[in-house]
């Protein structure tokens, strides 16, 4: 892969590989964009089958959430980072550590974060060799696991796409397809069940489906029948590139709105989403919850001020579905045109220097 090609591509400033043979470390950080302020986003730990295959994965993801956080109205850009491994075995306090190092030799340039396959308690041990972790144990005066605050979020922009499809926000007897059974959508099932949602789910792992049958009194359904359910909405909760050519054919929903990142395999699945009548919520504004929460401890973690702006989460998706109706484009490009505008106007007020900044320049050591 000619990676700087690669780059270009999406546009990213900085890409960091990372290694440490002893800690058995292979790791690599994206930083997509910073104009609105240091790069955030979680650290995802995953057996990945190439390093292709890990750095495609977090370029898509860094610049995701560079999006996410402009239309979260964050001061802050877009980060991610990826550890090949298999976060079932292949966890250690060394390896978390070594990655911790590897985050504080940039300065503060990135922040990372919990994603999938880490959790909590990784993130304390990478809070071991940098402050620029969030989401470590409230017992550090932070917010601990982001999972039920983005779940919330979702089903907050759950509720705003049912009000347009279907003139209620409610969600009582609605039939949900839920693509993944992890930890942010279990969170999301226990608020879809509270209301009274019909819920029809897969997960790799049958101990996770059994979880939400015997909760929730969900469905089981077959890994690759999830997109054959005739549902009210389908919920993707798992991982990316789930919508495409294939799958698109035979969904049978009015509605797609999920915490899964990178849900479109490509940006023109967009559009054929909207031509075919299905109301999608863009991934990385209804999941923004997450990032809500955790970046809420770079001004000391209040919960009910973090919960008070995840639930803005509900105003977003319906305004970019306004913006869509009004300039007759596709919901994914009315996001993306939200998020551009955002960081254009902020990237031109800061273009004006100032001296407490901390790119200023130290001319009295010059010599």
């Amino acid at each position: 892969m000619r990676v700087l090609e690669t780059m270009s591509f999406y546009d990213h400033e900085q890409v960091v590989f990372c290694q440490d043979r002893t800690a058995g470390l292979k790791a690599i950080i994206a930083i997509h964009d910073t104009t609105l302020g240091p790069a955030l986003g979680g650290l995802r730990m995953w057996p990945y089958a190439t390093e292709e295959e890990a750095l495609m994965d977090v370029l898509r993801l860094s610049r995701g959430m560079t999006y996410k956080n402009a239309v979260a109205g964050l001061n802050l850009g877009g980060g991610k980072a990826v550890i090949i491994g298999d976060p079932r075995k292949d966890k250690s306090e060394a390896l978390f550590r070594a990655f911790g190092r590897c985050v504080e030799s940039l300065g503060g340039r990135y922040i990372t974060a919990e994603d999938v396959g880490t959790t909590v308690q990784d993130m304390d041990l990478i809070y071991q060799e940098t402050h620029y972790v969030t989401g470590i144990s409230p017992a550090f005066g932070s917010s601990g696991n982001p999972s039920p605050v983005t779940a919330y979020g979702v089903y907050q922009g759950m509720r705003a796409a049912a009000q347009k499809a279907f003139g209620t926000p409610s969600l009582k007897a609605k039939r949900i397809a839920m693509q993944g059974c992890g930890s942010v959508a279990y969170h999301l099932a226990r608020h879809l069940h509270e209301e009274g949602a019909e819920l029809f789910v897969t997960d790799l792992y049958e101990e996770n489906v059994e979880r939400f049958v015997r909760e929730f009194g969900a469905h089981p359904v077959a890994r690759e029948a999830i997109y054959d359910v005739e549902a009210d909405i389908f919920s993707p909760n798992a991982l990316g590139g789930i919508i495409n050519d294939d799958t698109i054919p035979r969904l049978k929903v009015k509605i797609i709105a999920g915490p899964a990142n990178n849900q479109l395999a490509e940006d023109r699945h967009g559009d054929v989403l909207y031509e075919k009548g299905i109301l999608y919520v863009p991934d990385f504004v209804i999941n923004a919850g997450g990032v809500i929460n955790v970046a809420d401890e770079l001004e000391g973690y209040n919960r009910e001020r973090a919960l008070k702006k995840v639930e803005r989460i509900y105003d977003h998706v319906l305004g970019i579905l306004e913006i869509s109706e009004r300039d007759r484009i596709s919901h994914a490009a009315a996001a993306n045109r939200l998020a551009e505008e955002r960081i254009r106007t902020i990237g031109r007020v800061r273009k004006t220097f100032l001296p407490h900044e901390k790119n200023m320049l130290n001319l009295g050591k010059r010599g």
